[in-house]
């Protein structure tokens, strides 16, 4: 005679008791509150930042390109020039580039990141905005939730490093980076004497990503709440969330 399919110890590790949950903070997920009857109507609202201050800089041609997609496609968008933004901790939080770059995140439902690729990284400038960006107000985060798409220019071979460190720095600020993404080869070749981009593949690809950055917005933007809530945060209070999130950073 064999051995028994399911011991009486395996029967106990199947059951479906919980003891260590807690609750009062549990729910099942609610397929009613992902889909609201009710939606906003107005434009998706959708900041561009970029990542060099060269006077002829591809990410910035790039971030144009891609708001005027944008704009076509019926979203708002609102571009962050760079230039005069302190590094990070060289200046007061109430610096006025700090101030605008940061009520420009409030204001966003969705964001694209451009950088060039820089010694096989994205750029400092790019990333210092990210860093100006605080993973909390209070116990709001002010990117949680929101729709990310990232791009990046290249100077020679095509590459992927800036937009697989822009996923991560997305993750990070907990938000929901899109799947698709651009990576322009040889930029310098593919904008004309006017600033504009030439047709071509990538021409194309960045079509893509902003007609996917635009319907993952609108699909996510009335359930962004739902989405990120957490049951462990529900067990915390929300002064014990806003003194864990707000740690200062060392």
């Amino acid at each position: 005679m064999g051995r028994p399919l399911l011991t009486q110890k395996d029967k106990e590790l199947l059951s479906n008791t919980t003891p260590n949950l807690d609750e009062s903070a549990f729910t099942k997920p609610d397929r009613h509150r992902l889909f609201p009857a009710v939606g906003a109507t107005h434009p998706p609202r959708l900041l561009l930042l970029y990542g060099s201050v060269r006077e002829r800089s591809y990410s910035r041609l790039l971030t144009f390109e891609a708001a005027r997609l944008l704009q076509k496609m019926g979203a708002e968008t609102r571009i962050f020039d760079p230039q005069g933004l302190p590094q990070p901790d060289c200046a007061p939080e109430d610096h006025p580039k700090v101030q605008e770059l940061r009520e420009l995140v409030q204001w966003a439902e969705g964001m694209v990141w451009t950088s060039p690729e820089r010694h096989g990284a994205m750029s400092s400038i790019l990333k210092s905005q990210i860093d100006w960006i605080p993973l909390s107000i209070g116990a709001v985060r002010p990117t949680q939730g929101k729709t990310l798409a990232v791009m990046q220019v290249c100077g020679g071979s095509q590459s992927f490093n800036a937009v697989n460190q822009m996923r991560v720095l997305g993750r990070w600020m907990r938000m929901l980076t899109i799947p698709n993404q651009s990576s322009v080869a040889k930029a310098f070749m593919e904008f004309d004497d006017n600033n504009r981009m030439k047709p071509s593949s990538y021409y194309e690809r960045v079509v893509d990503v902003m007609e996917e950055l635009v319907k993952f917005t609108l699909l996510t933007r009335d359930s962004k709440d739902y989405l990120t809530d957490r049951y462990s945060e529900r067990r915390e209070s929300a002064e014990e969330l806003s003194k864990r999130v707000n740690q200062r950073s060392i």
